[in-house]
């Protein structure tokens, strides 16, 4: 039997249709007993599906210069 963090290990796959057929159907199984599951499912998707069919934004250069900035700053700090 499937946990739920078992369950959320494998999303990505299920959700990408890259699991075998037999982790699948357990995976299917665990979501019609989990309401929980199968709400992250089904919210996962759709996410994917809107993200999906949006346009690229173009990030203003500030705001990259200042994240790439706070990146370079985080990296350093760890030893990277």
């Amino acid at each position: 039997m499937l946990t739920c963090k078992d369950f959320l290990k494998e999303l990505s796959d299920y959700l990408d249709e890259a699991t075998d057929r037999e982790l699948r159907a357990k995976l299917e199984q665990h979501i019609t007993e989990c309401p929980n599951c199968w709400v992250i499912t089904d919210t996962t998707r759709k996410t994917i599906k809107i993200y999906k069919g949006m346009e690229p934004y173009p990030i203003p250069s500030d705001v990259e210069s200042r994240l790439m900035r706070a990146l370079e700053k985080k990296m350093a700090a760890k030893g990277h």
